[in-house]
């Protein structure tokens, strides 16, 4: 088996690689697979591609069918029993008075669970609210605190370049993000140009952090003595996409200087 798919089951949640087997799928077939919570329904949003060779076969589960019209009726009615749930919760935890911000609700598509994520600064006790919720709902349920950054997954929202936050789109794990790699792009370090919706540092500080490292490789580096035809001098700026450096000359010129392109 060679062939997977790309299967998500929330908006903005994970991607999932499954084996089409012989089913003919394309992007937005909602489809059923069998995951170890039990039955699953979810969306292609990745069409037939190579398996990562760093995945076992066996590793990668299979599609069970496509979704039929009543199995994605069901769905449509989960969907109402999340916002009737999360309303309702949200009421309660005004009720009790909670420490506790609720961001999003799962009601798993076998309807043998309810899972509430929700934000705080510390600890929260939930235990009477928790009560509401078994008494209301008559099915499984878990409260779930989740970090800043899983929150700006889930809601979604645009970034300061005016796209889809890259968490909610097309980012499947989030990885360290350190100041270091802002200074190695020449970014200003001012926490509210280099930190996203989430107020943490920007996840593609960190993806594209290896690009700038390739293409900065064999640039001179900042305060390097060079020597150019107008004259000896010192480097005070890089431009790393334009592969460009400003030199400061010793008669006190600046001059840019555009550097050969990296080989193909």
């Amino acid at each position: 088996m060679e062939r997977v798919v790309g299967i998500r089951f929330r908006n903005g949640g994970k991607i999932y690689h499954f084996d089409p087997g012989e089913l003919s799928l394309k992007r937005e077939d909602w489809i059923i697979v069998n995951t170890e919570q039990g039955l699953g329904f979810g969306q292609v949003v990745e069409g037939p591609g190579q398996r990562d060779p760093r995945f076992r076969p066996a590793e990668i589960k299979k599609i069970d069918h496509l979704a039929s019209q009543e199995e994605i009726q069901k769905h449509l009615e989960n969907l109402e029993f999340e916002q009737d749930a999360k309303s309702y919760c949200t009421e309660r935890i005004a009720a009790h008075d909670l420490a506790m911000n609720l961001v999003d609700v799962e009601y798993f598509y076998d309807r043998s669970k309810i899972i509430f994520y929700f934000t705080a600064d510390g600890r929260v006790d939930f235990r009477e609210l928790l009560k509401d919720l078994v008494r209301r709902l008559r099915t499984r349920v878990e409260l779930r605190q989740i970090g800043i950054r899983n929150q700006a997954k889930m809601v979604g929202g645009l970034g300061g370049c005016g796209r889809p936050l890259c968490c909610a789109s097309f980012l499947k794990n989030f990885h360290a993000v350190s100041i270091k790699m802002a200074k190695e792009q020449n970014l200003s370090l001012n926490p509210t140009k280099i930190s996203g919706a989430c107020g943490r540092l920007m996840c593609c500080l960190q993806y594209e952090h290896d690009t700038y490292r390739e293409m900065k490789k064999d640039m001179p580096k900042l305060g390097k003595k060079i020597e150019i035809p107008e004259g000896r001098g010192k480097v005070v700026r890089q431009n790393v996409l334009q592969r460009s450096v400003t030199v400061l000359l010793e008669d006190g010129r600046e001059i840019e200087k555009i550097l050969e392109p990296l080989p193909e």
